[in-house]
């Protein structure tokens, strides 16, 4: 099962926005969220709230791909976030995570015993490639022990 298959399936928000899981790797993560009615705001763009759980989405795409060989000894979680919303989005958005940390230096720290944060940045671009948000999701990896 791959990144995107396993979140579509136990990320129930993501089954429900319908999201695209175009790529996820450890370099870069990248998730789509198709134009749908149901999820638009006021000015017929998506929801702000689906802006940021497609980021926040890409963001765990990212930190799987990254991780995922970690997971018998540590629990990724989100510990912080922020986005900000630069132009009008309207249709089709693609959010691209990147981390921004090398993967290394965290394995490192948790090697340490410590537990590690780690920031992954989050660009949403509607189809024409103008930046509609930004956003940072702080991550941890925090030690099953």
């Amino acid at each position: 099962m791959s990144i995107g298959e396993m979140l579509a399936a136990t990320v129930p928000m993501a089954r429900t926005l319908n999201l695209e899981f175009l790529e996820a790797g450890p370099e870069k993560a990248m998730v789509a969220l198709p134009d749908q009615s149901e999820f638009h705001n006021h000015v017929g763009g998506p929801h702000a709230g689906a802006m940021f759980t497609l980021g926040e989405s890409a963001s765990g795409a990212i930190v799987l791909a990254a991780f995922g060989d970690q997971l018998s000894r540590a629990v990724p979680l989100a510990v912080g976030a922020e986005i900000a919303y630069r132009k009008l989005a309207m249709g089709a958005v693609t959010a691209t995570a990147t981390l921004g940390r090398p993967a290394a230096e965290v394995v490192a720290q948790l090697d340490a015993g410590e537990r590690p944060e780690f920031p992954v940045a989050i660009e949403i671009r509607r189809a024409d490639g103008a930046v509609t948000g930004e956003m940072t999701v702080t991550w941890t990896l925090r030690p099953n022990s």
